[in-house]
């Protein structure tokens, strides 16, 4: 019986060190396309497709676009779980990137409800679902064929790199969207709206050529010249590692919560606030290089120290740090806000820093990518989805954060019980 760093084959530096530049493009690039329409999502689809309602029930209905994608996610986690563990990593990446790809640059050129009435939300949602989809399959194979051709020793450093793609996606995203703020309003919601979402086509392209040079996962070759793939791959997963799913599933739910709420639910926040919107994009753009630069120290760490030890101790000192980071967010003091955002974010890097080597870790390698997908997408839906609607709906119910911050505190306090009876599989594919 062997732990999936035992599993892993032989080590070889540029294979390696490619694979780890792909999966960060990739991701960096989907990471950029489904941020691009979370910020729209808070700033402007309620205007553009659903002008009918009032301002909070339109932002409402347009951050349920926003959580649509979530939805769909498990249906990409299933296609390309399956082809992923059956076919290989590498092809199931390329498609997904494709399919993101192509969704976002057609929203960026739909008409609105002023011009084709109810079809304008109706393409937005199908479209929005399409993005879904991709994602749902991105994440998991992304990090596999990284941390797969990983070393032993350097599974959880390239986990957190390959981790900082949702950073440099939502900064990149956070950019285009700053540099469109000296626009009037109404040019802004007329056609500079548009333009980050026709730009990922240039991202897109780069993103393809880098993934395309990269060899297949060793783990999965090994798997494949065993002749131990699995014929049903998603169903296996469902029938013995059905405890596994469901943990790894709760697991996520902190670190979705506050993922998407520090990224999406601010914004409508700033507005409550009194802080400008650009403010608020810069204050979100440095938290977020921060937490980059610290998921990938504590992925490094968690190649010398527990993974689950990190990972728990990170979900519990979760279940604190909201009601600072609020607190903080009032002063609407720059610099105090930014502290804010620092304090938040240091247990939250060491939870999602390690999360994608301590993820992969749960299923042996013939049913890795649908495993951990299926979890993970599932685990979206539960976290991720909801924080922007609840973050909005708190508010408006309560005109206070404190709801909000317990709502954080509470997915935290979840994620690290859940955390605590998950375990490095016992066997493999190859054992």
């Amino acid at each position: 019986m062997t732990t999936m760093a035992e599993e892993t084959t032989s080590y070889r530096r540029p294979e390696a060190t490619k694979a780890l530049l792909s999966s960060l493009a990739g991701t960096s690039v989907e990471w950029y396309e489904f941020f691009v329409y979370g910020i729209a999502a808070a700033l402007v689809f309620g205007k553009l497709f659903f002008p009918s309602f009032d301002n909070l029930v339109g932002t409402l209905l347009s951050l349920s676009t926003f959580a649509v994608a979530f939805i769909a996610r498990p249906a990409g986690a299933a296609l390309f779980g399956h082809y992923g563990d059956r076919i290989g990593r590498k092809a199931s990446l390329i498609v997904t990137l494709t399919m993101m790809g192509g969704a976002t640059f057609l929203i960026g050129l739909l008409p609105t409800y002023e011009t084709i009435g109810i079809w304008a939300p109706l393409l937005l949602i199908i479209l929005r679902i399409i993005q879904g989809i991709s994602l749902g399959g991105e994440y998991s194979g992304a990090v596999l064929i990284s941390v797969e051709h990983a070393g032993a020793d350097k599974q959880g450093y390239f986990g957190g790199i390959v981790n900082t793609g949702s950073c440099v996606g939502l900064i990149l995203a956070n950019l285009a969207f700053l540099a469109l703020s000296g626009l009037s309003e109404s040019d802004f919601l007329s056609w500079g709206w548009r333009i980050p979402f026709i730009l990922s086509a240039i991202l897109v392209v780069l993103g393809m050529v880098i993934r395309a040079r990269v060899s297949e996962s060793p783990d999965f070759a090994a798997v494949k010249e065993a002749r131990k793939v699995e014929q049903a791959p998603v169903f296996e997963v469902l029938k013995n590692y059905k405890t596994q799913v469901v943990l790894l599933c709760l697991a996520y739910i902190g670190a979705g919560t506050f993922f998407y709420t520090a990224s999406v639910f601010t914004l409508g926040y700033s507005k409550y606030l009194g802080v400008s919107r650009g403010e608020m994009l810069t204050l979100i753009m440095a938290a977020f290089s921060f937490l980059a630069l610290g998921m990938v120290a504590f992925g490094w760490l968690s190649d010398r120290v527990s993974r689950k030890a990190i990972f728990v101790v990170g979900a519990l000192a979760m279940v604190i740090t909201p009601f600072i980071w609020f607190s903080l967010l009032d002063t609407r003091n720059m610099a105090l806000m930014m502290l804010g955002f620092l304090i938040l974010f240091v247990p939250f890097a060491a939870n999602y820093g390690v999360m994608p080597t301590f993820y992969a870790e749960i299923f042996p390698a013939k049913v890795r990518y649908s495993g951990m997908a299926i979890g993970y997408t599932l685990g979206t839906i539960v976290g991720s989805a909801t924080a922007p609607l609840v973050g909005t709906y708190l508010l408006g119910v309560t005109g206070n954060w404190y709801a909000i911050a317990a709502f954080m505190s509470g997915a935290s306090l979840i994620s690290a019980l859940a955390g605590l009876f998950l375990y490095p599989a016992k066997s493999s594919a190859r054992a």
